[in-house]
Order: structure tokens, then C-alpha cells, then sequence
């Protein structure tokens, strides 16, 4: 038994963990140029070349959605590129939101697939 523990531990070691970055780590919000909404700029980089999609969401504590605005909420991203954008959201929602995220977008009939789909949040500073 002890043998076996071992030996699916070095095997799960083995695998590589790849996974999408997203900064910064604590963004701030700023005044928009549009009254009454806050903007925060995010930056995105694919480190992973089985998903070309990507999802942007907010949410507060309790990890309920808050309405935001963006570009895109799905996007295209190759594998091993950047992009910048912006997410804006309403003065009155600053003190609830909380996490700004993106998750994989994994394509189910891509064979070399293996279905994991990466979430990457960062933590919005007061």
C-alpha cells in the first residue's frame, strides 16, 4: 500500500502544471472616463497550448457575479501571447467586488484535450 502511495505521488509530480497568468495580482480601480464607473486594466498571458479561449468574470465574497463591462467576456488568446484589457464597473458595485477572474475556455472535441479547465483570480485592493 505504501508502495502504491508512493508511486501515484511521483506520477502525479511528473505532470507539468501549465496554466494561464493574469496580472496584476491586487489591481486597483481608477475613475473611467465615463461618469459613475471604475476601470481596472488586467493583463493575460497563454501559457497553455491546448486553449485558445478565455473567460473574464467578477464577483464578490461570496462569489456571486457582479455586473461589469468589458471588450469581450470571451476571448481568443493563442498560446503564448498577451493581451491587455480593461474591466469597468459601476461606482456603486466597488465596495462589493472582490475578485476579478478568467477561466479556460476548454474545447471538448480538441483530441489532445484532457478536459482541465485553469481559473485565475486576483484580489482587488480597498
Amino acid at each position: 500500500m505504501k508502495n502504491l502511495f508512493i508511486i501515484l505521488l511521483l506520477s502525479l509530480l511528473s505532470f507539468p502544471a501549465v496554466a494561464h497568468e493574469m496580472v496584476p495580482t491586487y489591481p486597483k480601480w481608477r475613475t473611467s472616463y465615463i461618469d459613475d464607473l471604475l476601470v481596472t486594466q488586467m493583463e493575460m498571458f497563454n501559457k497553455r497550448s491546448d486553449v485558445e479561449y478565455y473567460e473574464v468574470a467578477v464577483f464578490d465574497q461570496e462569489w456571486f457575479p457582479i455586473p461589469f463591462v468589458t471588450s469581450y467576456r470571451v476571448f481568443k488568446l493563442k498560446y503564448l501571447s498577451r493581451v491587455k484589457f480593461d474591466v469597468y464597473i459601476r461606482k456603486k458595485d466597488k465596495d462589493r467586488a472582490v475578485y476579478v477572474c478568467s477561466r479556460s475556455k476548454v474545447v471538448e472535441d480538441y483530441p489532445a484535450n484532457a478536459g482541465i479547465s485553469s481559473m485565475i483570480c486576483s484580489k482587488f485592493k480597498d
